[in-house]
């Protein structure tokens, strides 16, 4: 990420409603968040208020666009967001200070250099800390929805691997959303839309993401639309 960005897209917008989705994810992810808390990429702030239940420390919320930005600090100030939340315009580029958990959901696929910048998370995380993961899945599903949006690409568990600073070690890696990973790949083949319509939004959130929460453990998380790995930095 630069510090000069403008977001690609109004996908954050139209997915803010996609709380079987949300609840999904951040349950998963949940057990790896403590102390203080850096969110990159924070957007409208949708996913903060579904991940941060106010048990963390802190909450920084790094936002590089300024429109986006400037909503998360109208938010703060209305006590929209969790009373832990903080926030800083910018990328990790202008972080100083360590945390105990660090967390991308839906972003590293928005930068170009992802190596460069988990090389530059890997140095922000404390001793014993996690660095989480979101992205969408498979460089197969990518479609033009993708470039609409900004994405450089979709990850596989090989990619997520490469980009492994030396001093984390993953802990946890899987693929979930089996049934949107058909959805996704009916939208590339047949529909080969830029958006998804809010009606199609709203069946996949209400009907299939359901299905995929009981799927994905018949199948073992072998396949889905989207991918969470979590990575830790071994103690000293």
């Amino acid at each position: 990420m630069t510090d000069s960005f403008t977001y690609q897209g109004n996908e954050l917008v139209l997915f803010q409603h996609a709380k079987n989705w949300k609840k999904y994810f951040s349950a998963e992810i949940r057990p790896f968040i403590k102390g203080n808390v850096l969110e990159t990429g924070a957007g409208i702030g949708s996913t903060t208020l579904v991940v941060n239940d106010g048990s963390a420390g802190s909450w920084l919320l790094v936002e590089p666009d300024p429109e986006m930005s400037s909503l998360l600090e109208k938010k703060i100030q209305q006590k929209k967001l969790p009373v832990n939340c903080r926030l800083q315009t910018g990328t990790i580029e202008t972080i100083t200070g360590t945390f105990d958990t660090i967390i991308y959901i839906d972003v590293l696929e928005h930068i170009k250099n992802d190596s460069a910048e988990m090389k530059k998370a890997a140095t922000l995380l404390q001793a014993g800390g996690h660095l989480i993961v979101l992205s969408p899945a498979f460089p197969h599903l990518y479609s033009p929805f993708d470039k609409a949006i900004g994405h450089y690409r979709r990850y596989n568990k090989r990619m997520l691997g490469n980009i492994t600073p030396p001093e984390l070690k993953m802990v946890h890696i899987k693929y979930y959303d089996s049934m949107g990973y058909f959805a996704a790949i009916m939208n590339k083949v047949l529909l080969r839309q830029k958006y998804p319509a809010a009606g199609q939004v709203s069946f996949w959130d209400n009907w299939l993401v359901p299905v995929s929460k009981v799927t994905d453990k018949i199948f073992f998380h072998r396949f889905g639309k989207s991918i969470i790995a979590v990575w830790r930095k071994p103690a000293n």
